[in-house]
């Protein structure tokens, strides 16, 4: 009977629509929201042109400076303090103390936070947007109502919440050291109708202070683009477990996607699934069998995604590093401000990103989507064709090939946006609308995409793999890179070179030629 289940929720989760719309979890060309742009225009209209210039290559070369720092950290020291952050009493007391939000690398005054929020704000919205899509994705039942935003910045994070969960966001609790940004963060949201109640605090340790033990619990903690400011890892580790601490659900953690990043995100990976691990060990050693059933539910935490699985992450020893790419259309302040060596600025930029999102609890055992699943090679499917089906009425044949052609340009553009392929290349390097006549009003072809997208999802057990880089195709095979689990409980997992041949497998080679970077796949 139990096979005969699995069998047929994997035979509802094959079919050709669902597996397509459950697989994709990437977002296209992403277009900055007209009220978010306004928003900026506005903030940024007294400023003249030249001298926001100057901030803006300022910015980005402090950027640099930081980075140059953090990688001069020992490698030695963050290896020991991941492996075994318990390992001597001195460490176990560095950990137990309050540590503020502090040792950070830049300091933003007002300079710095209007050349963020002209350069940097949209794209780092456009990262946190994709994320937080994909958690709506893969946890459809999931809405936030309270939430906390560590290093919230301008509010990047906070305008990308708003987009998705638009309706059950009541409470955002802000952490923002610098008050230049806190001001332009209340600044760009000044006059938007339906907000959540909003606190901004300038540490942790403030927030603690002004909310009770009952109030500690949010729905989801988010810390995008902050980890990598604070050059200590020690810091590093004991900020992710003091976030942890105060989720009740989840943790999400977006880092910029570069070497460096993705290495903040592998280790803040490893130690929430360690110290977990550790406490599940710790509790069933003290408690009897009966009481093991309950101590599974309370405790524990697993990936829900990019990750397919909570073992080690076999990218590790690979030579390459874990991250995505966000495609954004420019705002007019990036058009402005933004700097290019002799060519003419792109309509667009590819924002790289890494991230993790943690939940807490075991993680759910499904059906891997391919069990119990015979898919048909090309002749079996040749062979069942019927021959009055390739019979063709050249009257209706003319005529169709007429309709065709005057819808042919439109087609040629559903079939982009469907498949992932569509880019903001086509967006005139020169002449764009104008940020200031767009109207408000919701894309009715966005949303009718959104709501068949979301037919079907992909379920958090241990049988989808996730696309890391772009696959490859050669005529009739798609090549693909893809992390996956190795064990159904999702225990470890492997990076594997996939290639799948529409001979053998016409159903998945359909789903591989239209899935891109960051979209999951079936096995």
């Amino acid at each position: 009977m139990a096979t005969q289940t699995i069998s047929e929720t994997a035979q509802k989760l094959v079919n050709p629509e669902a597996l397509r719309y459950a697989a994709k979890q990437s977002e296209r060309c992403l277009v900055i929201p007209v009220r978010l742009r306004r928003a900026i225009k506005k903030y940024l209209k007294e400023q003249e042109e030249p001298y926001m210039k100057s901030k803006v290559l300022r910015l980005s070369q402090s950027f640099n400076q930081i980075k140059d720092v953090n990688l001069q950290l020992a490698s030695t020291t963050a290896k020991k303090i991941v492996e075994d952050p318990l390992k001597s009493l001195e460490q176990s007391k560095r950990w137990k103390i309050t540590s503020s939000y502090g040792d950070i690398g830049l300091m933003y005054r007002d300079d710095e936070t209007m050349a963020y929020v002209a350069s940097r704000m949209p794209a780092v919205y456009s990262a946190c947007y994709r994320v937080l899509k994909e958690v709506r994705r893969r946890l459809p039942g999931f809405s936030p109502s309270k939430v906390l935003d560590f290093g919230a910045g301008t509010g990047s994070a906070f305008w990308a919440l708003q987009e998705v969960w638009p309706k059950s966001l009541e409470k955002v609790n802000l952490i923002e050291p610098s008050q230049s940004m806190q001001r332009a963060g209340r600044s760009l949201v000044q006059g938007l109708k339906n907000l959540p109640l909003i606190h901004s605090y300038d540490s942790i340790q403030a927030l603690s202070k002004s909310i009770g033990k009952s109030d500690r619990g949010h729905d989801l903690v988010i810390a995008s683009y902050v980890l990598g400011e604070i050059p200590s890892i020690k810091d590093r580790i004991t900020i992710v477990r003091q976030l942890w601490d105060l989720t009740s659900d989840l943790l999400v953690l977006v880092e910029p996607g570069t070497p460096h990043g993705s290495n903040i995100i592998a280790q803040m990976r490893s130690h929430i699934l360690w110290m977990e691990e550790r406490k599940y060990r710790k509790a069933s050693h003290k408690n009897n069998e009966v009481c093991k059933d309950l101590i599974t539910q309370k405790s524990g935490a697993f990936v829900v995604a990019p990750c397919p699985h909570d073992g080690i992450c076999p990218l590790v020893k690979s030579g390459k590093y874990c991250h995505f790419v966000q495609r954004l259309e420019r705002t007019s302040s990036q058009r402005a401000y933004k700097r290019s060596k002799g060519d003419p600025l792109r309509g667009f930029e590819d924002e790289k990103f890494s991230y993790v999102v943690f939940r807490r609890g075991p993680r759910p055992r499904e059906p891997w989507p391919l069990d119990g699943v015979e898919l048909e090679t090309l002749k079996e499917q040749h062979a069942k064709r019927n021959p009055e089906d390739l019979e063709i009425d050249y009257e209706d044949w003319m005529k169709l090939q007429q309709a065709d052609d005057t819808l042919h340009e439109v087609a040629d553009a559903a079939d982009d946006l469907e498949t992932g392929d569509t880019s903001c290349e086509a967006v005139n390097a020169v002449s764009y609308d104008s940020d200031a006549v767009e109207t408000d009003g919701d894309d009715d072809s966005d949303n009718d995409y959104e709501r068949r997208e979301e037919r079907a999802s992909a379920d958090l057990g241990g049988g989808w793999g996730r696309i890391v880089f772009m696959p490859v195709r050669r005529g009739r095979q798609v090549t693909m890179n893809v992390c996956r689990s190795t064990k159904k409980d999702a225990s470890e997992g492997s990076y594997d070179r996939i290639v799948v041949t529409k001979s053998k497998n016409p159903t998945l080679h359909h789903q591989a030629k239209r899935s891109i970077w960051g979209d999951l796949w079936p096995f």
